[in-house]
């Protein structure tokens, strides 16, 4: 078995001014701009997704919400 994986290439239409910006900052990392925005993609996304602790209390404390959370999972 292998761990092959696939390479998929992706149009992405950017005005002028976000180009600039993507490619100052990709320069400025020392990155070809594709692995730039696939690296910044991916650290948005992990952020986004991560639940922090004073989150996790909230929704853990929040009764109604539990309820509802336990009555959608059955």
């Amino acid at each position: 078995m292998t761990n092959e994986q696939f390479m998929f290439t992706v149009t992405l239409r950017l005005d002028d001014v976000t180009y600039d910006i993507i490619k100052q900052h990709a320069q400025a990392d020392n990155r070809p701009l594709s692995n730039y925005i696939e690296t910044a993609t991916l650290r948005y996304i992990e952020e986004i997704d991560y639940v922090d602790d004073f989150e996790m209390e909230n929704i853990l404390y929040n009764e109604n919400l539990m309820r509802f959370l336990e009555k959608g999972s059955a």
